[in-house]
């Protein structure tokens, strides 16, 4: 899943960076307002984790700025402040979540992993498509109650497929939520993640549950497929 980061004090950044990479989140950072102003209006996010106090633009400005435009997507505000009044402030003006400073990662990547859901409209952490188990919280898979090592990368991929399942995902849609800004890979190699997938996903079982759609892209088998 691809995030926003918008903060401004550096340590925090690379350390909050640092564990969502490894929870395989690909994420974006921005430092003040206004880079993070853009980067949230000309790219598809699944979360913005939005700093409240920022130089050039404040965080509250530009939460209410996005709702007013009818910005959909999910919103955890990080506050350092000690009053319930900043944290009402921005619940009230279209906030999702909220964590004071100081928080353990894991509580911010519990947050974060609900938050996923929710935009799925998925509240149980186990995805369940036949006889496949997709667990969200531990990142285990098993399918007929067999375990399937996955990588990170093949974990992101199927937990991708699932939320969108029964639906067409293009190869740019994949990567666009993939990767980050930084990576130099093209949308090319979905189709190779889609084939290691496929190999341990499918290849001993049935009914294969990951379809092609030619000139369309790839899907997860839904209940009518």
């Amino acid at each position: 899943m691809r995030v926003l980061l918008i903060e401004d004090h550096k340590p925090l950044v690379r350390a909050l960076k640092q564990g969502l990479e490894e929870e395989q989140f690909a994420v974006d950072v921005a430092f003040d307002g206004e880079e993070g102003a853009y980067k949230a209006e000309t790219a598809k996010y699944d979360v913005i984790i939005l700093d409240l106090m920022l130089p050039k633009e404040d965080g509250l400005s530009l939460l209410q700025r996005w709702r007013r435009a009818g910005m959909m997507t999910h919103v955890l505000v990080l506050t350092a402040r000690g009053g319930i009044e900043d944290k009402v402030r921005g619940l009230d003006l279209g906030a999702d979540d909220y964590l004071a400073k100081p928080f353990e990662l894991k509580e911010l990547l519990a947050r974060m992993r609900a938050l996923v859901r929710r935009g799925h409209q998925v509240k149980d952490p186990v995805l369940r498509i036949y006889d496949l188990e997709i667990d969200t919280t531990t990142r285990t898979v098993k399918r007929s109650g067999k375990v399937i090592h996955l990588t990170p990368r093949e974990f992101a991929l199927l937990q991708f497929l699932a939320f969108h399942r029964g639906k067409v995902v293009t190869r740019s849609m994949i990567w666009e939520h993939l990767y980050d800004e930084q990576d130099e890979n093209t949308s090319n190699v979905v189709d190779v993640y889609i084939r290691y997938l496929r190999n341990k996903i499918d290849k001993d079982f049935e009914p294969k549950l990951i379809l092609t759609r030619w000139g369309e892209g790839y899907m997860l088998r839904g209940d009518e497929t």
